[in-house]
């Protein structure tokens, strides 16, 4: 038996659904759509203000998260990878290439496609970045322990890739 804010609940009553039925509880509280938009609402204020010096602010640190692990991607792939329109990505990688923070080079496999690299500076930008994004999430996330951070950090990161491939899954009619 476990026990979601003191009162006793199924181990499927993890969800706010069942957990308000083992409660009666029906008000915001347990309101996923709620936790969601405050959760966001918060961390979009300190994460903006903790990345500002960036070009395109939140979405050009995504970017360099994005390129500081693995294969360079191409253009069209790193905008699907952060979920950002090839236009807009387009214009942000110029802002982030004018700092000199990525460079653009043909594609080995491909001439016409265009692979994106991290610099150094790049690199440098970002350590920065993290820190101060570091120090907000602590803020934000300072009612958890280290144990439920890291737990709440693998179940959302477990939705955000559902949520991806669905937003990259093509549309079927019903």
């Amino acid at each position: 038996m476990r026990y979601i804010d003191g009162v006793s609940a199924s181990p499927s009553a993890a969800d706010g659904a069942d957990a308000r039925v083992t409660t009666g509880e029906t008000g915001l509280e347990l309101d996923l759509g709620w936790a969601i938009r405050m959760v966001s609402s918060a961390f979009g204020r300190v994460a903006t203000s903790s990345v500002e010096d960036l070009p395109g602010g939140p979405r050009g640190y995504l970017v360099l998260v994005a390129l500081a692990s693995g294969e360079p991607p191409s253009q069209l792939a790193l905008a699907q990878r952060v979920n950002l329109d090839r236009t807009v990505t387009t214009y942000l990688l110029d802002d982030l290439e004018a700092r000199q923070l990525i460079t653009r080079r043909p594609d080995p496999r491909d001439r016409r496609a265009r692979q994106v690299l991290i610099t150094e500076e790049g690199r440098a930008h970002l350590e920065r970045a993290q820190h101060r994004l570091a120090i907000a999430e602590r803020h934000l996330l300072a009612d958890l322990d280290e144990a439920d951070s890291r737990q709440l950090r693998l179940l959302l990161t477990r939705v955000a890739r559902t949520a991806q491939r669905e937003a990259l899954a093509p549309e079927t009619d019903c």
